[in-house]
């Protein structure tokens, strides 16, 4: 690890600026990492935070006024862009490949029975979809068909997006109860 890191620590007039930003320990940037990694588990998305970080700071130190820590700037600026990936990473419900799912399900389950079963529910899944307001199956098939994606499926249905939103989780209620009455 290095000592210290230094980030484009000199202004364009050759000027030292905005030392506190530009200039980190390894230590404090571990503090931060720390930061971010307790709030994020994906390794992967802590890096990308990190970075986006740094990188917000140095596009925006002319608006740091020394009137804190870097290292509480920095963390505020962290926290922003944590909200921003858990708002955007929620607007995308989690979606697992169908292909995936009979695979994984054939590979570990042989018994026939098992494979009935689930053939069975699916049945159950058709018909409930099918006993639900037309409006929500309409929303429920252009969803299928834009991949889960809201923000298309009100563009292709023609509906604001917080009325995907409303129909498609009135839709899971009511398929909820239907397959589990004691839900």
């Amino acid at each position: 690890m290095f000592p210290s890191l230094a980030i484009l620590d000199i202004d364009p007039a050759g000027r030292r600026k905005h030392d506190g930003i530009r200039q980190l320990t390894s230590d404090q940037v571990k503090m931060i990492r720390a930061f971010i990694q307790k709030r994020v588990m994906n390794p992967e998305d802590v890096d990308d935070i990190l970075q986006s970080t740094f990188l917000e700071a140095l596009r925006s130190e002319h608006k740091f006024q020394n009137a804190s820590k870097p290292q509480t700037w920095l963390c505020g600026i962290a926290l922003n862009l944590i909200r921003n990936h858990f708002r955007k990473m929620y607007r995308q419900p989690y979606q697992e490949s169908w292909e995936d799912h009979t695979h994984s399900e054939a590979d570990s389950h042989s018994d026939i029975g098992h494979q009935v079963d689930g053939h069975r529910q699916l049945v159950r899944v058709v018909r409930a979809i099918g006993s639900l307001p037309s409006n929500m199956q309409r929303v429920i098939e252009v969803s299928l068909e834009m991949d889960g994606n809201y923000q298309e499926t009100a563009t292709s249905l023609g509906v604001p997006i917080g009325t995907v939103r409303s129909r498609l989780s009135r839709a899971r209620e009511q398929l909820k109860r239907q397959m589990d009455p004691f839900a």
